[in-house]
């Protein structure tokens, strides 16, 4: 039996650490490749923030209704049909969590080795990267304590130092950036523009991970009771983070010098602190980036582990150690991480993985009416605040987004669908149920 259960103040950590992490310090580089206006940009982070927060409030109904570990696995099992949980599963094993854990460490790589010159080699920033998931990996297999304890550990870090960047940059800056954070002629051309949804995907990326917290229901303590406040805490902490970071890098570097960088926080530092700042500076915020690695090995695997149990052909994923730890899927999810690291670049990792995470999420988002209109007989302790209006505008945003991207971004979209192809063929030749089957 498990030593323990995860408490309110572990699995708000994970929430706000998978959250804060590779999006919001690397994509504002591409957002400004087509938008140089500092008011649309602040605008895509607070909408980015209102979507998750809405998205938030409608998975809090819906892990409060059926608290069990496997986030969108479990609720579409149980919502539409067993093959839209598995496919959503097995997004959410491939993509989900191993692409955002890749580029999380390709990240923390990055800003590593920009303390020095002699450290600025692919080979070493791809042996970190490896080296970072291998590491957290042994952390995360051993014992629940020690892994929360870690977790929380980072996350306040994370938090604290975020602040302080902020604080002290504009202490620091005595000439600001000559960049508009108030409407201007020309702007609202920009936000109905496709740059600006296909930027808006790029937010929602940094935004992945205000669901985290379903992925460990059935590790919770009291879950029907904590999951709501766990999923709006940790968003709403993360949506001012986000817009008060983003306000900072813009107000300090130009934005010639911004454009199209992966370490958006380095250049930042360099502008208001100087090249010994900014090494400093690109060091801490290197650390911070092993939170959001941490985090997703904590709550990745727990999808995996319940896909184990419920497919006898698929059972080995479901192995836990004698701490209850799935130690067989975070080894996997681990490795396809890894492979990421090897095979593929940044960019196309992001866009790749934002569409499919975003369409996921649509998917369950939706499965709430059906969840209100033909699951009556479920417990639900929590109904959703202003029902039906978050769940309406999250769909709204994302569905606009989901076509935006489809017409701007095709390869990444065939990908994306080639992913959910696989998935459904897994299934097929994976349907034979184990003794679980009456969970989904």
């Amino acid at each position: 039996m498990p030593a323990e259960k995860f408490r309110f103040t572990t699995v708000t950590a994970v929430v706000i650490a998978n959250m804060v992490g590779t999006g919001v310090f690397t994509s504002l580089g591409f957002q400004l490749l087509d938008i140089q206006s500092g008011f649309v940009i602040l605008l895509l982070w607070a909408i980015g923030g209102l979507i998750a927060v809405c998205g938030a409030m409608t998975y809090a109904e819906l892990g409060a209704a059926m608290p069990r570990s496997g986030g969108e696995y479990n609720f579409l099992s149980r919502l539409y049909h067993p093959a839209a949980g598995f496919v959503s599963g097995w997004v959410s094993a491939t993509i989900g969590f191993a692409g955002p854990t890749a580029l999380a460490a390709i990240t923390f790589s990055a800003y590593a080795t920009s303390i020095t010159p002699a450290l600025d080699d692919p080979v070493v920033k791809k042996l970190l990267a490896i080296g970072l998931i291998v590491g957290l990996t042994i952390l995360h297999s051993g014992s629940r304590r020690n892994s929360g304890g870690i977790q929380i550990l980072f996350t306040i870090l994370k938090v604290v130092v975020i602040l302080l960047f902020c604080i002290t940059a504009l202490q620091v800056i005595e000439t600001p950036q000559p960049i508009n954070f108030v409407p201007i002629k020309g702007d609202s051309s920009l936000i109905m523009s496709g740059a600006f949804a296909v930027s808006l995907i790029y937010v929602s990326y940094a935004y992945t991970g205000w669901n985290a917290a379903t992925y460990l229901s059935s590790e919770l303590i009291d879950p029907q009771r904590t999951l709501p406040g766990i999923l709006i805490t940790g968003t709403l902490i993360v949506t001012i983070l986000y817009v008060a970071l983003n306000f900072v890098f813009l107000y300090a570097a130009p934005v010639d010098l911004l454009q199209g960088q992966i370490e958006i926080g380095y250049v930042a530092a360099q502008a208001a602190f100087g090249d010994i700042g900014a090494r400093f500076t690109g060091l801490i915020l290197a650390l911070l980036l092993v939170s959001t690695v941490s985090a997703m090995t904590i709550a990745g695997p727990r999808v995996l582990q319940v896909i184990g149990e419920d497919f006898n052909a698929l059972r080995f994923l479901a192995k836990k150690n004698g701490d209850g730890i799935p130690t067989t899927a975070i080894y996997l999810q681990s490795t396809i991480a890894i492979s990421f690291i090897l095979s593929s670049t940044f960019e196309s990792i992001l866009i790749f993985a934002g569409f499919t995470l975003a369409l996921n999420s649509f998917a369950t988002v939706l499965s709430v009416f059906v969840l209100r209109w033909k699951q009556t007989q479920l417990d639900t302790p929590y109904k959703t605040f202003l029902f039906p209006i978050p769940p309406i505008i999250y769909l709204t945003l994302t569905g606009w987004t989901l076509w935006f991207v489809l017409i701007n971004r095709p390869i990444e979209v065939l990908f994306s669908f080639g992913i959910i192809g696989s998935g459904l063929i897994v299934y097929c030749l994976s349907r034979t149920r184990g003794p679980d089957q009456n969970k989904i």
